[in-house]
């Protein structure tokens, strides 16, 4: 699932890309993807693209009018911008937005369809997708160390729950993590002030690293890779492979369909994390899937129904 640095360099691109345009037409090729109804997706044509934000994981492209148009790319959403003459690139395509320079494409290559998009119209609709997650960027080290001390979890849980903080996915998660020198499995109650303040530097590091990154490779155009594996990371998508601080290979936690990477010897004083031992731990407090907790709209909110995931 694209996390807070890919999200934030989409939506610096969108509204690079898209500003001051008027959307010219819209084709939805997949019947789920639209999860909204009134106002119709049709309504946009027409207006006026004012600006580009992001909730969340979502990204969120704003028309004339209050009326915006919301998408979460989920696990293997992308988005694609192509010439106005370009091929779309066949059966993995679930919507098209027509500018007078170019078509945004919004795709999904997988066969289990969970990318959405939402039409939605006023601020307070909007709000309704927020999830309610810290900022850590913006956040103190007294307010980092509040919220995450506000419920008892692992720190991996934590950090990967939308309601208690902002963008963090499995990749990032695993960075952080191993940036603080903390376990994955350390509970939140149980955190000293020191490693609370650590883990809050090695968020805003992390993050701020990777965006400026992206931003490098993308420069003034479009991203073309979005992935949650990429070269240079630490630990994530690295099992069995040096940790480039200390050389000890990197161990994995599979639990159901989510799995972390850490390394033992930076992370849990050489001690492995056997799968087996964890079972309770992890059955009451390990994500079954990490796009399960980013995959809702909060019922309260009344925009749209729910999402699947």
């Amino acid at each position: 699932m694209p996390e807070l640095p890919d999200i934030t360099v989409y939506k610096e691109s969108l509204a690079r890309q898209l500003t001051g345009q008027a959307l010219e037409s819209c084709l939805v090729r997949s019947p789920f993807v639209l999860r909204t109804v009134a106002p119709p997706l049709s309504s946009l044509v027409g207006t006026r693209v004012v600006g580009a934000a992001r909730i969340g994981k979502r990204l969120v492209i704003a028309f004339d009018g209050e009326r915006f148009l919301v998408l979460h790319l989920m696990v293997a959403g992308r988005l694609r911008w192509l010439t106005p003459n370009a091929k779309a690139p066949g059966r993995i395509v679930l919507a098209e937005f027509g500018f007078a320079t170019g078509r945004l494409v919004l795709t999904e290559a997988a066969k289990k369809k969970r990318a959405s998009l939402h039409v939605v119209e006023g601020r307070d609709a909007l709000r309704g997708f927020d999830r309610g997650g810290l900022d850590v960027q913006a956040a103190s080290a007294t307010g980092f160390a509040a919220r995450l001390r506000s419920e008892n979890h692992t720190l991996k849980r934590a950090l990967t729950d939308p309601r208690l903080f902002d963008g963090i996915g499995n990749a990032y998660s695993d960075e952080i993590l191993h940036r603080a020198r903390l376990s994955p499995l350390t509970l939140t109650s149980r955190i000293t002030d020191n490693d609370a303040d650590r883990l809050h530097r090695a968020c805003n590091a992390v993050l701020d690293e990777w965006t400026q990154r992206l931003r490098a490779e993308s420069a003034d155009g479009w991203p073309q890779k979005v992935t949650a594996f990429r070269e240079g990371m630490a630990v994530h998508g690295r099992f069995r492979l040096p940790c480039p601080e200390c050389g000890s290979p990197v161990q994995r936690i599979r639990y159901a369909d989510n799995e972390t990477n850490y390394c033992a010897t930076c992370q849990t004083n050489g001690r492995l994390l056997a799968d087996r031992g964890l079972s309770r731990l992890l059955k009451e407090d390990w994500p079954r899937s990490i796009d399960e907790y980013d995959g809702h709209i909060g019922r309260r909110s009344g925009v749209g129904g729910s999402e699947g995931g």
